[in-house]
């Protein structure tokens, strides 16, 4: 069994219940351990969490991912193999060819539900924190790009999600400029306006490199928290291309 499969076993946190665990309910059996698991999802689970007031844990995090990621390719009104190529590689990166293949088969029977995009985000910002619900964002356009174009009905569903994930038009902004060429793409992914000063830039990059250092994510495991290296990686290119652009000391 791999990582994905345990991680379901062991605990989903949030996503046990309400709409994500109403989409996901009916083929999780088969991902659970049969030799034992608990079935209180969201006891005791070594990914959860630390502090009060939220229940995410690498599961749910992972739940939650797959149910979004159906929402987005089923958008255009087409589910591309471009698209599952790159969530396959994605997993594969991340956990392990075992897990990956966990993952795209319960991803396929997802796809075939009807994903009620707003319940869903609602349950996700009353339970996950504003770093994880970032790090979805830039998971999903990731995927909405991997055929190499973001359509529009793609956009506007990453939109829906953003505002019902209470995620400002700013870090919107910022994150697709990680993925879609534009010539001010390193202020947007600072979150700064082209006429800002060179003292404001260096904030502004200390303030991106605080927000998306990938420990805010720590709790989610290595497997997640790789991934949003990605982002801390842009935010420093960003950086160095305006340095060296306005020749900045």
């Amino acid at each position: 069994m791999g990582k994905f499969a345990k991680w379901i076993g062991a605990g989903l946190g949030f996503a046990t219940f309400g709409p994500i665990g109403a989409i996901i309910g009916f083929s999780i059996g088969s991902f659970l351990d049969k030799g034992g698991q608990d079935s209180n999802f969201n006891e005791g689970h070594p990914y959860s969490r630390p502090g009060a007031g939220s229940s995410t844990t690498t599961g749910g995090f992972a739940m939650t991912l797959l149910v979004l990621v159906a929402a987005i390719m089923k958008a255009d009104g087409k589910v591309l193999r471009s698209e599952l190529d790159y969530v396959k590689k994605y997993f594969v990166q991340s956990m392990g060819q075992e897990s990956a293949a966990e993952a795209i088969r319960l991803l396929r029977d997802i796809l075939k539900q009807d994903i009620p995009v707003q319940d869903v985000c609602r349950q996700i910002k009353q339970h996950m924190d504003h770093s994880s619900r970032l790090q979805l964002m830039h998971l999903l356009f990731g995927v909405s790009l991997a055929d190499g174009e973001l359509h529009p009905h793609e956009l506007s569903t990453l939109k829906l999600i953003a505002a019902n994930l209470n995620i400002s038009n700013a870090d919107f902004e910022s994150i697709m400029a990680m993925f879609v060429p534009a010539t001010d793409w390193a202020y947007k992914v600072l979150e700064i306006e082209s006429t800002a000063t060179n003292e404001e830039i260096k904030k502004a990059y200390k303030k991106m490199a605080i927000k998306y250092h990938p420990d805010k994510v720590s709790y989610l495991g290595e497997e997640f928290q790789e991934s949003a290296k990605e982002k801390f990686q842009k935010v420093n290119e960003a950086y160095e291309a305006l340095k060296k652009d306005r020749n900045i000391k």
